[in-house]
């Protein structure tokens, strides 16, 4: 019997050997989750049961358990490194085999899929065509690299403050280029449906008692007709140089669709003392940019508290909450002629045209200032780089400093992780022990945070192992030793005579 008792003895050492080697093997892996050899003695049974005084029958391997408590978090410089700092696992696909891990180290596949350095997929929320996370629908993450689509502007919010003291302006008319004419001016870019930028300025022009005009220029042009009579411009000119030209044949040349107020200004210019070809295409670019210059108009009305009570206007259309619209903008652009001639662009502008809010608007006695803008258009943008917020939800930063979100990594938890079954790499599989998994985002009930740009360590506790190395290595030795003095007992019986 002693000798079995060794042997056992002899088997439960070498596998508290192999436990302990095991967790010092896996000191450095992330994740990693150290082991417990868990031993249990034997005693002979029989049917009358094994009487008051058993004589022991040696030891048993009981159970293999892991522990999970946390790891170390070491930050590196891979920001798709995640760590979870408390409860969870990261749920990883195998072409639909599920696996679960604490292991966070995370990239991106040649089409865009979250995997880890065994090319497992990372599960969590995916996003619908307008970035909204389909909640419920656990899925492969994918980032999308693509350049991110141009917005055309389609609503502005404008807070500023017009100094009451004010005088109005004694020189008229209105004329961008002369500020003496004008009170106050602000700009901000907007864009069209391509993600051209385009400046739209705003004059405020002092009228009277509490009462202001504001005259609107998108890239120093008339809104609805930025580009003047561009037809009628590029026809004159080109008449106006080709060999035996007259003021006559400039005239002529003008195509169907010209305005009535550049064909008069032709005509009347062609009619002068001294007309040349050159000096009635002259009136005519002049008649176009007046046409095309002409600022929007609206009429700003505050309270004798300096509230702004109303907008009128015959440019813009005054909706019933107080905000107002732009009623046309056709983005145009310049040729980069001296003078520069201006043409639709090829752009159009937000479907549902620029709908601009003034509402918190002020007339008060301090300088003016502009205290807040926002609008919503933006150009197109490039993939600059991804971040990750300790809810595990992903952001796409892109270089028109817009943010979008790609998706949000879930996290699993067990009512038994003791019956996880391990699978290598890091990683587990449910079982019948472990029950059902809890799927959740991180930082809800249970689960734990993300931390971006970092990784678990291993919770192997090297000075503990080491000497739970030589522990075992007694008991190895011990029951060795059993086994030997069993053998000399045996040899002296045999040698009896």
């Amino acid at each position: 019997m002693a000798f079995n008792i060794g042997l056992s003895g002899l088997r439960a050492a070498t596998s508290d050997l192999n436990v302990t080697g095991n967790n010092i093997a896996n000191a450095g892996t992330a994740g990693f989750k150290q082991s417990r050899a868990e031993f249990a003695d034997v005693y002979a049974a029989s049917m009358l049961g094994s009487g008051s005084n058993p004589t022991g029958s040696g030891v048993l391997l009981s159970d293999v358990s892991q522990l999970f408590n946390q790891g170390n978090i070491n930050y590196t410089q891979n920001a798709l490194d995640l760590a979870i700092n408390g409860n969870g696992f990261f749920v990883t696909s195998n072409n639909g085999e599920i696996s679960y891990t604490r292991a966070g180290y995370f990239g991106t596949d040649r089409d865009g899929f979250m995997v880890n350095n065994f090319g497992y997929k990372l599960q969590g929320y995916a996003v619908d065509a307008n970035g909204n996370l389909q909640n419920g629908v656990v899925s492969d993450i994918q980032i999308q690299t693509a350049s991110q689509a141009p917005k055309a502007t389609s609503t502005m919010t404008q807070t500023f403050n017009l100094n009451s003291t004010n005088a109005p302006p004694t020189v008229t008319p209105f004329n961008p280029a002369d500020p003496t004419t004008y009170n106050s001016s602000t700009s901000t870019n907007i864009y069209d449906t391509q993600g051209n930028a385009h400046v739209m300025t705003q004059y405020f022009v002092k009228t009277g008692a509490n009462t202001w005009s504001m005259n609107v220029l998108i890239d120093g042009r008339n809104p609805a007709n930025g580009d003047g009579d561009a037809a009628a411009v590029t026809a004159a000119n080109a008449a106006a140089i080709a060999p035996g030209a007259t003021p006559a044949s400039v005239v002529a040349s003008l195509p169907g669709g010209t305005t009535a107020a550049v064909s008069a200004a032709a005509a009347a210019a062609a009619a002068l003392p001294g007309a040349t070809a050159s000096s009635v295409a002259a009136a005519i670019f002049s008649a176009s940019e007046a046409q095309g210059t002409t600022p929007y108009t609206a009429q700003l009305n505050f309270s004798e508290s300096g509230q702004l009570l109303s907008t009128t206007s015959t440019d813009f259309t005054v909706n019933a909450d107080g905000t107002i619209t732009l009623g046309t903008w056709n983005p145009v652009a310049s040729n980069g002629g001296t003078p520069p001639i201006w043409s639709d662009n090829g752009a159009n502008a937000s479907p549902e045209n620029i709908t601009v809010d003034l509402r918190k608007s002020t007339q008060f006695s301090s300088a003016f200032a502009v205290s807040s803008v926002s609008q919503n258009g933006y150009t197109t943008g490039q993939l600059s780089g991804l971040e990750i917020d300790d809810t595990g939800v992903i952001f796409a930063r892109y270089t028109n400093g817009q943010s979008k979100v790609q998706g949000q990594v879930v996290l699993a938890n067990f009512a038994n992780v003791q019956g996880l079954t391990p699978m290598g790499k890091t990683a587990w599989t449910q079982s019948f022990e472990s029950g059902e998994p809890v799927v959740g985002t991180p930082r809800s009930g249970t689960m734990g945070a993300l931390q971006a740009g970092a990784l678990e360590d291993s919770n192997v506790e090297l000075s503990d192992q080491l000497v739970n190395l030589i522990v075992a290595q007694r008991n190895y030795q011990a029951n060795a030793k059993t086994i030997e003095t069993e053998s000399a007992i045996t040899q002296t019986i045999i040698n009896l005579r």
